[in-house]
């Protein structure tokens, strides 16, 4: 390993993530900046250039969310987001906790399936209606819907992007991530709602609720296109099926996801501006710069050295070096948020199984400690920092105490038990 070579692109991926840390930039701007600066070392030493970025970019991965993106962008139009959370609302007939419940697990179902971010970005201004409207506070709820929605994101391999990442990078399937990460999560689900039964026991036992205010809600009147709608969940139904036997077709995600947004422009024939106004640009864009500062580390030698000394350390246990990923990565997205810190330990992984190890149980723990990592703090996903700015809107915005007091108990919880299934699940042979 040329020395020059690696200390330079270290040098360059720290302070690319500091900026993303230190919030002096936007996380996108600073990510820009760390790959334009990653490509000029690499030239400069010769290791790196414009022709070879390419390899470093998981192009299924960006297949893939860009896909999802339209497809759920499209179903946004519609008012379906709108429609569900007023109708599960009404499902409550007005108790408390029965309502903080029922919107609870319906982010959680539709973030097994839809964009995290979509989902709440649509859920949080009606959840605000349906407190005000009601008489009571608004908080457990959204911090509840939030909470539920990043767990239900590590169901699937569509939940959120750094399953897409990880589902790309091993090769796993849809089903994979159905039988590996998803019964984990419906164990930390229902024991994060509990817990947050009890956390707000005191709000939810209200009885100054307006029940006759909320059942005279008309959850017909949020549809704005009901035909579009019947059209685009059909279209989403043969995704779903896309996703489950894609391996037998010989097709990859991304690819399936793509054909699920061709037949929705070809059903609604919407115009060119909202078929490109549904892709998250800066999450992609951001994405890609990721992908070449970390494959530029990877060409200078720094993480197949670093793999080269874990596979010494841990190659005698993978549960110990499992759950080194596991702890560690959890750890880093509390600060960095979970897309860097899964970009971050992908070539690793890799560069772990080119040296003979099993990889399989280091991309669940992967899997899991990012995911419910998105829990800890405001800032570990998009989908979090989206909630704390719409809550502002209503009575009692979410302060930062008021998020880690639910959000790090969570992420203990989930990552104990977390690590026991890691554990079971290395002894058994099931993430193997």
């Amino acid at each position: 390993m040329d020395l020059a070579r690696a200390l330079t692109s270290l040098a360059v991926f720290v302070i690319t993530y500091a900026l993303i840390l230190s919030g002096r930039l936007q996380q996108t701007l600073a990510a820009l900046v760390g790959a334009t600066a990653m490509i000029l070392v690499g030239v400069a030493f010769n290791f790196y250039n414009p022709h070879t970025i390419t390899e470093a970019i998981d192009v299924d991965t960006i297949l893939l969310l860009s896909g999802m993106m339209i497809i759920v962008g499209l179903l946004k139009r519609t008012g379906f987001f709108q429609y569900v959370a007023i109708k599960a609302a009404k499902w409550s007939k007005g108790n408390v906790i029965t309502l903080f419940l029922g919107l609870s697990l319906t982010t959680a179902v539709l973030s097994m399936f839809l964009d995290n971010l979509t989902t709440m970005l649509t859920f949080v201004p009606v959840t605000l209606s349906i407190a005000e409207v009601m008489g009571i506070s608004a908080l457990p709820f959204i911090l509840g819907e939030t909470v539920a929605a990043d767990i239900g994101g590590v169901f699937t391999l569509i939940g959120d992007p750094p399953n897409v990442i990880i589902g790309s990078a091993a090769g796993f399937s849809f089903n994979d991530f159905l039988t590996h990460t998803a019964p984990v999560s419906i164990l930390v689900l229902l024991l994060t709602l509990v817990f947050l039964v009890f956390r707000y026991r005191t709000s939810l036992r209200s009885q100054n609720a307006q029940i006759s205010v909320l059942m005279q809600m008309d959850e017909r009147r949020a549809l704005t296109s009901p035909h579009d709608m019947a059209k685009l969940l059909g279209v989403f139904g043969i995704v779903i099926i896309l996703f489950l036997v894609h391996a037998w077709l010989h097709i990859s995600p991304g690819l399936a996801a793509l054909c699920g947004a061709a037949l929705s422009i070809v059903v609604l024939r919407p115009r060119v501006e909202t078929v490109l106004e549904s892709i998250d640009w800066e999450l992609i864009i951001f994405l890609i710069c990721l992908f070449v500062v970390v494959g530029g580390l990877n060409r200078s030698g720094v993480l197949p050295f670093l793999a080269r000394r874990l596979s010494l350390v841990g190659g005698s246990s993978v549960l110990w070096l499992a759950l080194v990923f596991f702890w560690s990565a959890g750890f880093l997205t509390l600060f960095i948020s979970a897309v860097p810190a899964v970009v971050a330990f992908v070539p690793i992984v890799n560069e772990l199984g080119a040296l003979g190890l099993a990889t399989n149980p280091l991309w669940w723990a992967l899997a899991l400690g990012v995911g419910f990592a998105g829990v800890g703090t405001p800032f570990a996903t998009a989908a979090n920092i989206g909630v704390v700015d719409l809550s502002k809107r209503g009575n009692q915005p979410i302060r930062y105490k008021d998020w880690v007091s639910v959000g790090i108990p969570v992420f203990l919880m989930a990552g104990i038990l977390g690590s026991l299934c890691i554990w079971l699940g290395i002894r058994t042979g099931w993430f193997f």
